[in-house]
């Protein structure tokens, strides 16, 4: 167990039949991220109205949306004054990261005998070695992957960066009922990832979920160009949400078994690199969409963009999983 009386537990990673001490630790993770998404959904609810207050129109919002991608892409920790919900924020933060100092293992993942790791006496790859990352990224079980994941959620996420200003502009909703709509999201995504995503994946294979999470791309895509009001919306967030939670846990799986062990750290980095890469593009683009087209043309890009993915996954399978071997 992770516990204070046994020598060298903080740190270690516990093994056996009972796991208590793996169990606390994907807890703990679980109420992280929670805090985290809570904090994060708080800013992203009272954004767009406090910009329109000062008067700035949608593109202008794609843009301050653009820097603060730049800025989490960059890793830059920026606090602006104190509101009650920034305070909230800040100090969720603080106590979140706390927690991951004084109760996270240094090590959660265990080491097999049949784990790929570096050689000993061999250098050590420097963590600012672009050509490492490179090299790990132009790997024939990797890149398509990588790609699939990138191209076939992008128009999805332009979508959602600029979700806070079409709730106010297209379905004209207050705050308030902004905050329930996201709210319905939050819950529709911890049943579908928690549960939905969980059984499928232990009766069908991960191409066969990938395929199916394109699918119900281009018919969300089709009728998210047909919606004119926020019960269409709610109608096809179930398969927006389906979609976006089978493509980045399918896409995550695929790429971490693709790699050897000692390279899954760095591959989780570059899966979660980009989300702030869409948040540091999206918005302005989505900025400029919204001012041109409206709201259809957010459907349209997506169904276009993943009838595309679907015909290159069709016509050329994905690679087939390799064990890590030594």
């Amino acid at each position: 167990m992770l516990g204070a009386g046994a020598p060298g537990a903080r740190g270690q990673y516990s093994r056996g039949t009972g796991t208590p001490g793996r169990l606390r630790v994907i807890v703990l993770t679980y109420v992280l991220v929670a805090l985290e998404l809570t904090c994060l959904f708080m800013r992203f609810s009272i954004l767009p109205y406090l910009t329109r207050q000062l008067g700035l129109d949608s593109v202008a919002f794609g843009y301050l949306q653009t820097t603060f991608g730049v800025l989490q892409l960059l890793g830059g920790p920026l606090f602006g004054r104190i509101q009650c919900p920034a305070f909230v924020a800040l100090v969720a933060s603080l106590v979140a990261a706390v927690l991951s100092f004084t109760c996270i293992p240094t090590s959660t993942k265990g080491v097999s005998a049949n784990a790929q790791a570096t050689p000993p006496g061999a250098p050590k790859a420097s963590i600012f070695d672009l050509k490492a990352i490179s090299r790990l990224l132009l790997q024939p079980a990797v890149l398509p992957v990588f790609l699939v994941k990138v191209v076939s959620g992008f128009p999805s996420g332009l979508f959602l960066v600029m979700f806070s200003i079409i709730s106010m502009d297209f379905f004209q909703l207050d705050a308030a009922q902004a905050g329930y709509l996201t709210s319905f999201f939050g819950v529709l995504q911890m049943v579908i990832q928690g549960v939905v995503i969980g059984w499928l994946s232990s009766h069908f294979s991960e191409g066969t979920l990938l395929r199916a999470s394109v699918l119900i791309f281009i018919a969300v895509g089709v009728a998210m160009a047909l919606m004119s009001n926020v019960l269409h919306f709610c109608l096809l967030m179930p398969g927006l949400v389906f979609s976006l939670c089978a493509l980045n846990v399918v896409t995550d799986s695929m790429l971490t078994k693709a790699v050897s062990a000692s390279d899954t750290g760095t591959m989780l980095g570059l899966c979660a690199s980009i989300q702030p890469l869409t948040r540091t593009v999206g918005p302005t683009v989505g900025g400029l969409l919204y001012r041109s087209f409206g709201v259809p043309v957010f459907g349209h890009v997506q169904f276009a963009t993943n009838v595309l993915v679907l015909l290159v996954l069709w016509r050329q399978p994905l690679p087939q999983k390799r064990d890590k071997v030594g």
